[in-house]
């Protein structure tokens, strides 16, 4: 019997220590071929982070996590960049500090990335 992700909201740690996985990647799929601007809004604790970190894996390609499930030969897997950005881990105590915080989580994206940013 598969164990339960308790505690685990990133996909491929949850696929790489095999924890039960309900199967969503037809709605995703779905999502992506929709190809519009998307809002996903919902309450704590409804699996946002984790649908965040399967959306990633899809758009950088790496199809072996999802071996096994329905997205694995439904979708072209192209890599592409993914900026993912956590507000967990941005400091948002004053306007001033959240700014700050924020351009500095974008220049080190940025640098990643090999994109130099001007500062204007």
């Amino acid at each position: 019997m598969k164990k339960l992700p308790i505690g685990i909201q990133t996909f491929p740690k949850m696929i790489k220590e095999d924890c039960l996985y309900v199967d969503k990647t037809r709605q995703i799929a779905d999502l992506i071929q929709a190809g519009d601007y998307l809002f996903l809004s919902r309450p704590r604790r409804f699996g946002k982070s984790l649908l965040v970190s399967t959306l990633s894996e899809i758009f950088a390609g790496n199809q072996a996590l999802f071996q096994g499930l329905y997205i694995y030969d439904k979708i072209e897997w192209l890599p592409y960049p993914v900026i993912v950005i956590d507000f967990n881990n941005i400091s948002y105590h004053t306007d001033e500090v959240f700014s700050v915080s924020l351009l500095s989580f974008l220049d080190d994206v940025a640098a990643s990335y090999d994109v130099v940013l001007s500062k204007t």
